[in-house]
């Protein structure tokens, strides 16, 4: 197996449970602060199914980048739109920090009563280590790279609540900005020149999270 087709198929599921898991905490805090549109749709789940967008998966698997299905709510159900939009926001990155934080401490948990597990070539201890240590780097990336102040990213809600800026001057921003974000991934995969910094920025994160565990 090439080491690129290794590398895509470990980090398959743990792309697959990063969105996931991004996605339901978006919903989850809309529903925390009195909107019931996210539950209504069914996004009230960890159920993949329910949050995986066909066509972003797709540009994943082909270009190495891509996106899931948006978590939507509505601001008048909110009881104050500008803090609680921030607050759902947010929601999504940390909660993928939070869950590479727990798969750290698993693997080391892991490895503390199972040495093997990270040793034994070919095995299904093998092969789940690999996974979960995919995971753990797709995490952290997941919660950098949302918090760019780019839309459609999360971060630029955090930016554009925080500016006050009317909503007509609010939509053309977000056309703008997601044109550029798309051009700044196009000209990265075709390059490969880190224009944003994302990969350095995670595996300090991994590196550092590691050596408090132990590792």
């Amino acid at each position: 197996m090439s080491l690129d087709l290794a590398a895509a198929l470990y980090s398959l599921p743990a792309v697959v449970m990063g969105l996931t898991v991004h996605e339901y905490a978006h919903a989850r805090m809309a529903y925390a602060l009195g909107d019931a549109t996210a539950a209504r749709e069914g996004r009230l789940t960890l159920d993949p199914l329910k949050h995986i967008d066909p066509l972003g998966f797709l540009f994943l698997a082909i270009a190495g980048f891509g996106w899931a299905k948006p978590v939507r709510f509505s601001r008048e159900s909110l009881r104050e739109p500008r803090r609680d939009e921030a607050l759902i926001a947010v929601a999504g990155p940390l909660s993928n920090l939070a869950l590479a934080i727990l798969v750290s401490v698993f693997l080391r948990l892991a490895l503390l009563v199972f040495p093997q597990f990270q040793i034994e070539g070919g095995s299904l201890g093998r092969l789940a280590f690999n996974i979960l240590v995919y995971s753990v780097y797709v995490n952290y990336g997941l919660f950098l790279f949302n918090l760019i102040p780019i839309p459609p990213l999360d971060g630029s809600h955090l930016l554009l609540g925080a500016l006050r800026i009317k909503p007509e001057a609010e939509l053309r921003v977000y056309r703008i900005g997601t044109l550029a974000l798309f051009a700044i991934l196009a000209i990265e995969a075709r390059s490969g020149v880190d224009i944003l910094p994302i990969g350095a920025a995670v595996r300090a994160m991994a590196r550092a999270v590691f050596w408090v565990l132990g590792f």
